[in-house]
């Protein structure tokens, strides 16, 4: 089992960049291939990237190709996600999640382990 705890969030204007980091305790983090999601009011919880355990692959949805990197360190237990040129549809609960298939996994039920969200603002 792993504990995931992210932060970084907060309010940010509409272009603007923010980190968000998630620190995983427990069972060994390289094993798993971790993911961001995100849910904004009255929606599905939707993939935004994912990375393979080594790090050699990576997925990014479609909108924020080009704008969000993810990336992580397995020496830090550590995974983030860097978010550039933020809109302010990007408005949401940014949550980080654990799973034990590989690659990369891009369905939310693939993922075994969630933590408990960080709030991204964007908005003048």
């Amino acid at each position: 089992q792993v504990q995931l705890v992210e932060s970084g969030g907060g309010l940010v204007q509409p272009g603007g960049s923010l980190r968000l980091s998630c620190a995983a305790s427990g069972r060994a983090f390289s094993s798993y291939a971790m993911g961001w999601f995100r849910q904004a009011p009255g929606k599905e919880r939707e993939l935004v990237a994912a990375i393979s355990r080594d790090s050699g692959i990576t997925y990014y949805f479609a909108s924020m190709k080009g704008r969000f990197t993810i990336s992580r360190d397995n020496n830090k237990n550590t995974v983030y996600l860097q978010m550039n040129s933020l809109k302010p549809e990007g408005t949401a609960v940014y949550y980080c999640a654990a799973s034990t298939r590989s690659p990369v996994p891009t369905i939310t039920l693939q993922y075994n382990y969630w933590g408990q969200g960080t709030q991204v603002t964007v908005s003048s």
